[in-house]
Order: structure tokens, then C-alpha cells, then sequence
């Protein structure tokens, strides 16, 4: 079966890095908060042209953290799309928040500056804006200056993101702070879970350090509320710091592999999205149909796994009952119906992206 993402392919490509990060740890006898991890938030806050990249224990506490940094608080409205997978949600709940959810273009699956025009008019107190699959919004720029504007926080989220760029220009960098995730699927993964807020604010960063460590202001004297222990180890910290110059490539290479599917897969009842150059890092490649299950069944027949980013809308989710029941975004749902996610990493070979593309080339719909 050809896997969606291969996890083994990855750490036997960069097996040697990956030991030699390892015993550096362990012989250090050093395994939280400690140099790997200081090396790791300097290499990618200078990868990213940025004043800070504060890590965390994984990407969701990346962005509550965040959220509390920026002044989010109880009873406050959060603006966040609703195709994303709930993880921008769920940190605006557990802030004690309220969702404000934003529709997307259907070309593209993020967000458009009138959504976050129409949250901020609907009383949103911070923006939180998702560079889905990979993909830097088209509009980052003009929504970071219209957030600015209006004195509204803005975050970013890069979880699926690392690397993309909009006119030279490093997502992660447009806004207030941004969150990062560094599970082992992402375009910089390691080999567990972690996080990271990046800013260009002292003051975030200070707030982000402390809240990531009990609230502490010095050892043992708790100085913020809302605190939580969501630190990255120092054997994660070390991966990562081996596995950032690889970055670029293994972003390049998801291109390649994107660039071919959009050329090569040629079927009546498939959709691309465009070729959107260094904006997109491929983090995955997500097609559209009307008729998925047939494809999926089919693709499933064929040994070649597919999945669906994501498959029901935040507001759909039953944990909420009825609290959305008016809410319907056309556009959100339209996509909920139709995308399905294609196999795309670095490791892949040619030969296993042709098979991909003979596969769905071969579907009678």
C-alpha cells in the first residue's frame, strides 16, 4: 500500500543525523529546556527572519499559549476558520474563548481578508488565520495590515506551513505571533511532538516563556495565570536542529511531486489547485471531486492511500449539540464534501508518484 506520508522512509534518510543528535543528548545528561533546545529557537527564528521562536511541547499549545500572550481571555470572540481541523478551536475553548468562524475561497481553502473583515465586524478580539496545506494566504499581507489597523491581534497558523513564503517573506512573520507544529508528519517534523510561538515582540515572547513554565517569573515564583508545563525536550529540539537545513529540499521536492500531479493527472472529475510557486510548501496535495468515495474507493483497490484534511466543518462537531446550528459557511462545506488528500513527502519516488497518478488516471468515475 503506498502510504500517505512514510515515517520510516524519513528517519532512514536521515538516520546518521538522527543518532548522532540523540547520543549528543544523552551524553550531555541535559534533557529540558537546555542547549539543544536555546540552538534549536535561534537557528529557526533566524531561518524564519524573526525576533523570537519560543518552543512548546506540541503545536496545539503553541496557539493557547499564543492566544493568552496576545490578551485573549474568557467570554472573548475568536475568529478562526472551520476546515482546519478543529485545533484553532479547540485552544480558543480551552482559553474559555468563543469561536467566530470564517468561510474560504474554494480555490485556494483559506481564508480571504472580507472573512476576517466580517469576524472583525462581528466582534472578534483576535484573528487567528490558517495557512492550510502549506499554503501561504494570498492575502496575508493586506489582512495583517487591516488587523493592525484595528488594534486586533493576529496569529498565524503554521503548522502545515514551514517554509512558504509571499514575496519573499517567511509566513509566521505577518502577524502578531504565530504557532507552529513540529509532529512528525509536518515539512519539519520531528520524531515526537512539539511546538513553537515565533514574534517579532519582546513582550509575547516574554509572556509565551512563562506561561509555557507554570507562569514562572524566576524559579518557583508564579507570576502569570493560565499557565501550563508544554516544553520541548532536548532530544526533539536536537532532530529538529539536524533536520532545519534539510528543510528547503524536502519543501522542493513536495513541489515537484505537486507540480507533476497537477500536469499528469488529467480526469474529467478532478480539480487542481494552482501552481502558487514558494507559497506553497505541498504539505499536502488536496484534489477535488463530486465524487470522492468512488475515488477513494478506488484508489483504496488500488493500494494507494488517500485521506480527508478535513471531513466536518468545527461548527459540525458534535461536541458543540446545537450551539452552531445556525452557522453555515457555503464555501467550508462545499470543500468538506469534495477534497481528498494525495500521497506527497520528500521520500517518495518517482516511480511511486507515477503509480499515484496512473491510479487516478485509471478511475471510471
Amino acid at each position: 500500500m503506498q502510504q500517505i506520508n512514510n515515517l520510516a522512509a524519513k528517519i532512514e534518510k536521515f538516520q546518521s543525523q538522527i543518532n548522532s543528535s540523540v547520543q549528543r543528548v544523552v551524553a550531555s545528561g541535559w534533557v529540558v529546556l537546555g542547549p539543544e533546545v536555546k540552538r534549536f529557537e535561534a537557528a529557526f527564528a533566524q531561518y524564519l527572519n524573526a525576533a523570537h521562536c519560543i518552543t512548546v511541547a506540541n503545536g496545539t499549545d503553541a496557539i493557547e499559549l499564543a492566544l493568552k500572550a496576545l490578551g485573549v481571555v474568557k467570554g472573548d470572540k475568536v475568529a478562526t476558520v472551520a476546515n482546519a481541523g478543529m485545533y484553532t478551536t479547540t485552544s480558543a475553548l480551552a482559553v474559555g474563548a468563543t469561536p467566530v468562524f470564517m468561510d474560504v475561497d474554494t480555490d485556494t481553502h483559506v481564508v480571504t481578508l472580507d472573512s476576517v473583515k466580517q469576524a472583525v465586524e462581528a466582534g472578534a478580539k483576535a484573528v487567528v488565520v490558517t495557512h492550510l496545506y502549506g499554503l501561504a494566504i494570498p492575502e496575508i499581507k493586506a489582512i495583517a495590515e487591516y488587523c493592525a489597523a484595528q488594534r486586533i491581534p493576529l496569529l498565524e497558523d503554521c503548522a502545515q506551513a514551514h517554509g512558504a513564503e509571499r514575496d519573499g517573506q517567511r509566513v509566521g512573520t505577518f502577524g502578531d505571533a504565530s504557532s507552529f507544529s513540529f509532529y512528525p508528519t509536518k515539512n519539519l517534523g520531528a520524531l515526537g511532538d512539539g511546538g513553537a510561538v515565533v514574534t517579532n515582540s519582546d513582550r509575547i515572547a516574554q509572556r509565551v516563556a512563562q506561561l509555557r513554565q507554570y507562569g514562572w517569573s524566576s524559579k518557583y515564583c508564579v507570576e502569570l495565570e493560565g499557565a501550563r508545563n508544554s516544553r520541548l525536550d532536548e532530544m526533539q529540539a536536537a532532530i529538529l536542529s539536524e533536520l532545519l537545513p534539510h528543510l528547503d529540499e524536502g519543501n522542493a521536492r513536495r513541489r515537484d511531486i505537486a507540480a507533476r500531479y497537477r500536469s499528469e493527472i488529467r480526469h474529467s472529475d478532478v480539480t487542481h489547485g494552482a501552481d502558487e510557486g514558494k507559497a506553497s510548501v505541498a504539505h499536502l496535495y488536496v484534489i477535488k471531486s463530486s465524487k470522492r468515495t468512488a475515488l477513494q474507493t478506488h484508489l483504496r483497490e488500488a493500494q494507494i492511500a488517500s485521506d480527508v484534511h478535513y471531513p466536518i466543518p468545527d461548527y459540525r462537531q458534535p461536541v458543540f449539540g446545537e450551539q452552531f446550528a445556525g452557522v453555515s459557511l457555503e464555501n467550508t462545506e462545499r470543500l468538506a464534501s469534495q477534497i481528498l488528500t494525495l500521497p506527497c513527502y520528500p521520500e517518495m519516488t518517482d516511480d511511486e508518484v507515477s503509480k499515484v497518478i496512473a491510479a487516478v488516471n485509471g478511475w471510471a468515475a
